[in-house]
């Protein structure tokens, strides 16, 4: 080999070097979350404690398990999760928190300001995550989270399959008429004042995407999260009930069970 020949591999040979050092090395991630709070990480969150259930969720679904070193009580789905270390759900042990070392802590609406500043107060990375009230707050909230936990490509291919998905689903509700009045329970601790979801909120929103039309925008109440009565109820006389608490035990039979019901 002449001279000339050995330059040009030891040139190629840094290029790629190069190439692939570049390739390697993740930007610095600055976002601004749900509380309007400034959010920079060095690098994408290898280590991430989601302290809500949907949280917990996506993160699985887009492929960034792996990265999850503890959750709230409640993140029991996928089964996976429930093999990651609980650090309590309200109040959380915020001892064990600081414990595991976390790059980044995950909060939503199910959780306090009082506890994001909390967890800043101890030197811990925190995302808050509003909770969305149409799709494109979902693909946006997927998309973040991707972004602080470097599962850009997973969260965006996940985004545009549950897109899909949601225009095959509009796409077959066209030609209904019918619009059903539905009930959708959230909370039911108290049954003579469950708790619902009123307008504004997601929840709402799936209903009338469904053509269907929500109790509480029917019966007049204007709070996002009401504490309604059996009364109320009665009056409405709603064609379907959604028990949103049957994770938690609530069936047909124990409500049928419930006094005045």
């Amino acid at each position: 080999m002449n001279k000339l020949g050995f330059i040009r591999i030891i040139i190629l040979v840094f290029f790629a070097f190069l190439v692939t050092a570049c390739s390697n090395t993740a930007s610095p991630i600055t976002v601004t979350d749900g509380l309007g709070q400034q959010v920079s990480l060095a690098t994408p969150a290898k280590r991430i404690i989601s302290l809500a259930p949907s949280n917990t969720e996506i993160l699985y679904a887009i492929g960034a398990g792996e990265q999850v070193v503890g959750r709230d009580d409640f993140s029991d789905y996928p089964k996976e999760a429930q093999q990651v270390k609980s650090v309590g759900g309200n109040p959380y042990n915020m001892e064990e928190i600081v414990a595991l070392k976390p790059d980044l802590v995950l909060l939503a609406e199910i959780n306090t300001p009082e506890l994001a500043s909390q967890l800043k107060s101890l030197g811990i990375t925190v995302y808050y995550l509003k909770n969305p009230t149409d799709f494109s707050g979902l693909y946006q909230n997927i998309e973040t989270v991707g972004q602080l936990s470097g599962r850009t490509q997973q969260a965006k291919e996940l985004t545009a399959s549950l897109s899909k998905r949601v225009d095959a689903v509009t796409t077959k509700l066209t030609p209904v008429k019918d619009k059903p009045v539905v009930y959708y329970e959230l909370d039911a601790s108290d049954p003579a004042k469950p708790w619902t979801a009123g307008p504004g909120t997601f929840i709402d929103m799936l209903l009338t995407q469904a053509k269907a039309q929500n109790f509480t925008v029917v019966s007049g109440v204007t709070d996002p999260y009401p504490q309604i009565s059996i009364e109320q109820i009665v009056k409405v006389d709603p064609d379907v009930i959604i028990l949103g608490d049957a994770a938690w035990g609530v069936t047909v039979e124990s409500v049928g069970q419930r006094p005045g019901w």
